[in-house]
């Protein structure tokens, strides 16, 4: 994109005339041609103001004007593997920039043009591997051509190469779609054409339809949705039908005369059309003849459009060295700036025109003498009617006519409310509350997103809202004490630098605390709607910063009797499964920003935080009693009992934890770092019953610095982390055999179970450490309800599709160890052990003591039946080592430790990548 001083800087390098178009869009909008260096700038301007109210943006990008350039395209299509061109189009003539005729094939271009142009547009759909159709559009000047962009679709001219080929583009398209080749679309390798084709664009201004009727016969195909009665409005294209004639010769001139013939008995009443300047169009020697250019409509404008039809007049079309002023669009003609005789400099307003209840100014770009004025103050006119005349002159001056400038370091009134209301909501507006807030120790909403985003890449949504409490306050009091009604939301980039602005973007909402305690208020209750609304459609991940004290009963307005029938909490819940949810928390969270903080799939939150579903005040309201904040879910509560999973000291290592666990959803990395894994080989003790540190395994397994560990105070006898391996992201679950020797209770399970599911929703695969004697036993672990919680882990895992690699460290004994292999031994991807693996039905011990009971009663002597056990001991370890156990393929094989890393990698590797999703793989991720 250019701006208007890129643009003279252009003009002075390369000279003129160029173009100004608009990088957005298309269709002739935020297109001009500029002839004068002294026009460049104000050509940028209007351009980029059209193109932004057309399409959105108003980037503009500056070309070579080629005059008299001729406007050919060609049809090509692939399907993945091969492509194949299907002749040629000629869409030179044009009016304002858009296309009103086009041939096929395009005629009178020189066969070596016309080849070099077809292996051109080829060469551009194999290097793209092209699968569907596109068309190659260029501009032949003499014998060059020039490229001036790719359309990968059908275009609304395909017509004519579907007539001279006999083909239906739009039918092949969807079968190339459903996978088929360009054979099973009955597209041969060289197709012939037969004959030649034209497409008529008929246009109609606003207005009812009172009467049709259209041609028929050989060689005449209408393309139409038009019928009597119909209401045509003039905010859509003016394009009403598409009349296709076709002849089965190559001769043009018969090709016109069945085309002449079509359009006489075309007849649309009601509404003004163009059919008048088409009739002129294939009447005209010139088009006959095919000696055509890109301008050649505009240029001859009144000579084709006859009193009383000025369908085809072009805003600045020239005839006889006049320049002609018509009206873009139907409407009343409110104010006339000139009269006969006006000097009027470029870029004046001549005529304001009101249309749909918007005034329109109507200038040209360049200036004249005004030769005639055919309306007055209260005409009603239509789109394309010739409103004043102009003989060409180079005017400085004006007589009546005042020439608009534009100062661009000028605030308008309008522009410094916003500026000013922008500024209130900014922390430095508000210095009282940010030095409080520091003095806590604490970091303000705005400066936690500011480390959260990437620079630059932050949109604010609802800044200016306040709370809605007008009713009791003043609007400015609620401007300056009550900014976004206590939260910041939008849409950011995270990590962009690592892994790209498409894989990083994210919701981020967050509480402010210095306003009214963080509450829920209504128009907060509605940011957030909109926030997650947007990120179910955009699938966009979503951090919370949930700090404060839940509802705000102080809103008055437009409030119903409670307050119940928000949405918020129900569209939070939405996400579950189809976004990662990130919830950190720093200080005091209770009620509602609680119930949001419970939904997310990790809890990062500070050390100093007290997590409740009640506060203080709603404690004491339910008479339980006076409690001060500190003393409801603090942080050793909520850690121990699996509502935080990671334990941070202050906001900052808050947010950069939160950066590092979304970005084990946002891809791989390419760089990364291992430990020797030597070490690997010396860290399961050879005294088998000696307990040792399973963290780091996983550490020297892992890339440096990779493992996220989540939960780490609940279900201890079981660990749950985030990692990587070659810089791939996975999830690993691990026993911890210094904790119930590895036994798996019922938070063990139910811990793993839902990191199980939150690995599988997001295509994580799965990394399973085992050293476990089985599921814990006795009276008291069953009272914790076992039965039911340890089989979280069969059911759970039977329902992932993600690859998991088990790998037996130590022990593989009973059900455990079958739940550590999603089930069975056969479910993961591999299970695989260390040499230093052991497995069995149950305990060794156990194993003996129950199963030679007998024999071991039978020996009085107790050194004698220690020394039985021991040897019974022996022999049943030596009868399910791993070696063994892999001689009889019941596990995959044994490794080397040091091999660990590098055969997870290639495993994971050796699967395909998941499918693209388009909504939730798993209904949602269980909160617990």
């Amino acid at each position: 994109p250019v701006t208007a001083a890129d643009a003279e800087s252009w003009w002075d390098r390369l000279g003129g005339p160029l173009m100004v178009k608009a990088v957005g869009g298309g269709g002739g909008r935020g297109l001009r041609i500029v002839e004068r260096r002294d026009s460049v700038r104000e050509a940028v301007e209007r351009c980029a103001a059209e193109a932004l109210a057309a399409f959105g943006r108003g980037d503009v990008a500056l070309e070579r004007m080629i005059p008299g350039a001729r406007h050919v395209e060609v049809q090509v299509v692939g399907d993945g593997h091969d492509v194949m061109a299907l002749g040629t189009r000629d869409c030179t003539l044009q009016q304002r920039h858009q296309k009103v005729i086009e041939f096929a094939p395009a005629t009178a271009l020189a066969p070596e043009v016309e080849r070099d142009l077809v292996e051109g547009a080829l060469r551009l759909a194999r290097a793209v591997q092209l699968r569907g159709a596109a068309t190659v559009e260029a501009l032949v000047s003499g014998e060059a051509w020039s490229l001036l962009e790719v359309n990968p679709r059908l275009q609304v001219e395909h017509t004519v190469t579907e007539e001279v080929y006999g083909l239906d583009l739009v039918r092949a398209q969807l079968q190339i779609a459903q996978g088929a080749t360009l054979a099973q679309c009955g597209l041969v390798p060289a197709p012939g054409g037969r004959g030649c084709s034209l497409q008529l664009r008929i246009t109609a201004s606003a207005g009812t339809v009172r009467a049709l009727h259209w041609p028929g016969g050989p060689g005449v195909r209408l393309d139409t949705a038009l019928v009597a009665g119909a209401a045509l409005s003039p905010h859509f294209d003016p394009m009403v039908a598409k009349l296709v004639v076709s002849h089965p010769s190559s001769n043009r001139s018969a090709l016109l005369a069945r085309a002449r013939r079509a359009l006489a008995e075309v007849r649309v009443d009601g509404v003004a059309t163009n059919l008048a300047m088409l009739r002129r169009l294939l009447e005209h020697p010139d088009v006959e003849a095919g000696s055509v250019h890109t301008r050649f409509i505009d240029e001859h404008a009144v000579e084709l459009s006859p009193a009383g039809d000025h369908g085809g007049v072009s805003p600045e079309a020239t005839a006889d060295d006049d320049l002609v002023l018509v009206a873009p669009m139907p409407g009343t003609v409110i104010e006339v700036s000139v009269t006969v005789g006006d000097e009027v400099p470029a870029g004046a307003t001549l005529v304001l025109l009101e249309a749909m209840k918007m005034h329109h100014p109507l200038a040209l770009t360049r200036g004249g003498v005004v030769r005639d004025v055919t309306v007055t103050v209260g005409t009603a006119v239509t789109e394309g009617q010739v409103l004043a005349v102009l003989a060409p002159a180079e005017v400085t001056g004006a007589s009546g006519v005042a020439s608009a400038t534009t100062d661009l370091d000028a605030v308008r009134p309008d522009l410094a409310e916003v500026v000013e209301r922008h500024r209130l909501t900014r922390d430095e507006a508000r210095p009282d509350a940010v030095e409080r807030r520091h003095a806590q120790g604490r970091r303000t909403a705005r400066e936690n997103l500011a480390d959260l985003c990437d620079a630059g890449s932050y949109v604010e949504y609802g800044a200016l809202v306040v709370a809605a409490q007008r009713r009791r306050r003043s609007v400015e009091d609620l401007i300056r004490r009550t900014p976004a009604d206590g939260m910041v939301a939008g849409i950011g980039s995270v990590n962009g630098a690592t892994f790209g602005p498409d894989a990083s973007r994210c919701a981020v909402v967050s509480y402010d605390y210095t306003v009214l305690a963080g509450t829920q208020g209504q128009f907060n209750h509605l940011k957030k709607d909109r926030l997650f609304d947007l990120a179910e459609r955009w699938r966009l991940p979503v951090v919370l910063l949930s700090e404060g004290g839940g509802g705000r009963p102080g809103d008055t307005d437009g409030l119903g009797v409670a307050g119940l029938d928000c949405h918020a909490f129900r569209y939070f819940a939405d996400l579950s499964g189809l976004v990662p949810l990130v919830g950190v928390n720093a200080g005091y969270c209770f009620a509602g920003n609680a119930a949001l903080l419970g939904m997310c799939d990790v809890v990062i939150a500070t050390r100093d935080s007290n997590i409740g579903m009640g506060g203080p005040a709603m404690i004491e309201g339910g008479g339980l009693g006076v409690f001060p904040p500190t003393a409801i879910g603090p942080i050793d509560v909520q850690r121990s009992n699996g509502v935080v999973d990671v334990v941070v000291a202050d906001e900052a290592e808050a947010i950069a934890v939160a950066k590092t666990y979304l970005g084990y959803f946002q891809g791989r990395l390419s760089t990364w770092s291992a430990g020797d894994q030597r070490r690997a080989r010396h860290l399961v003790p050879e005294d088998r019953l000696r307990a040792y540190d399973v963290r780091a395994v996983l550490d020297v397994v892992a890339d440096t610095g990779s493992v996220l560990e989540l939960r780490r105070d609940f279900g201890r006898s079981m660990i749950t982390a985030l990692a990587r391996i070659e810089g791939r992201a996975m999830g690993v679950i691990a026993n911890d055999p210094r904790v119930l020797g590895g036994a798996i209770d019922s938070d063990a399970a139910d811990k793993a179970a839902r990191f199980l599911q939150l690995c599988d929703a997001f295509d994580l695969p799965v990394l399973s450490l085992c050293d476990t004697p089985g599921m814990m036993v006795g009276p008291e672990v069953e009272a914790t309800a076992l039965v039911r919680h340890c089989t979280r882990l069969f059911v759970t895992s039977a329902s992932m599709t993600v690859p998991m690699v088990t790998v037996v460290l130590r022990k593989g004994y009973g059900l455990g160890a079958q739940a550590m292999a999603a089930g069975s031994f056969r479910a993961p991807l591999a299970t695989l052990a260390w040499p230093t693996g052991e497995f069995g039905g149950m305990g060794l011990e156990g194993a003996v003591r129950l199963g030679y009971r007998r024999e071991l009663e039978a020996v009085s002597d107790p050194a004698e039946r220690a020394a039985l056990e021991r040897e019974l001991i022996d022999r049943m370890y030596a009868h399910g080592k791993a070696v063994n156990m892999a001689t009889h393929l019941e596990i995959d094989g044994v490794i080397d430790p040091a091999d660990t890393r590098a055969t997870v990698a290639r495993l994971f590797a050796s699967v395909p990548p998941p499918p693209v999703r388009t909504g939730k793989k798993r209904p949602m991720i269980d909160t617990w």
